[in-house]
C-alpha cells in the first residue's frame, strides 16, 4: 500500500488570513500639510515564520512592512503593518517548506499588506501609496548568498 503522502502529494493552503499589528505616526502634523515639495518615503520589509502545529503542517508567516516618508527634513508619516497568514504546508521537505515560507506565503500576504499600508496612509490624510510588486525569490536568494558569505576578518 503506498503512502498517503505521495498518494495526495505536496500541498500548501490558506488557514487564516489577519493584521497582527499596525501603526500610524503623523508627527509633523498638521504643519507638514503645508509643506510644499517631494515627500522621501522609504520602505523595510521583514518576513518571518514559527511553526504553530509542526505534526499538522500549521506555519505562521509575518510579512512586515514599514513606510516612512519625509517632507524635507521634517517627517511626515510613519506607518508599520504587520500582516500575517497560517499556512498549511505537508509533503513537502525542509528546503521546501523553507522556500515556500519565505517566497510564496509572503507573496500571499502581499496585496493584503499594501491595503493596509494605503489605508492607513490615506486616513491619516496623505495620498495612498502603491507598493510595487516585490520578487520575494530574489530577496529570499540574496538572504542566503549573505548567509554563506565569509564574515570579513573571518576568513
Amino acid at each position: 500500500m503506498a503512502d498517503a503522502k505521495t498518494e495526495t502529494g505536496p500541498s500548501l493552503s490558506l488557514d487564516k488570513i489577519y493584521l497582527k499589528d499596525a501603526s500610524f505616526e503623523a508627527p509633523g502634523a498638521p504643519q507638514v500639510f503645508l509643506e510644499q515639495g517631494n515627500s522621501d518615503v522609504q520602505m523595510q520589509l521583514g518576513i518571518s515564520h514559527s511553526v504553530v502545529d509542526k505534526a499538522q503542517g500549521f506555519y505562521e508567516v509575518i510579512l512586515s512592512v514599514t513606510v516612512t516618508a519625509k517632507t524635507g527634513d521634517k517627517p511626515a508619516f510613519v506607518v508599520e503593518v504587520q500582516q500575517a497568514g497560517v499556512f498549511h504546508v505537508l509533503g513537502v521537505g525542509d528546503e521546501i517548506l523553507e522556500r515556500t515560507l519565505e517566497i510564496t506565503a509572503p507573496s500571499v500576504l502581499l496585496p493584503f499588506a499594501r491595503e493596509a499600508v494605503s489605508d492607513l496612509i490615506g486616513k491619516g490624510g496623505f495620498p495612498p501609496l502603491l507598493i510595487t510588486p516585490i520578487n520575494f525569490e530574489q530577496l529570499y536568494e540574496q538572504k542566503q548568498a549573505a548567509q554563506k558569505a565569509p564574515v570579513a576578518g573571518h576568513a
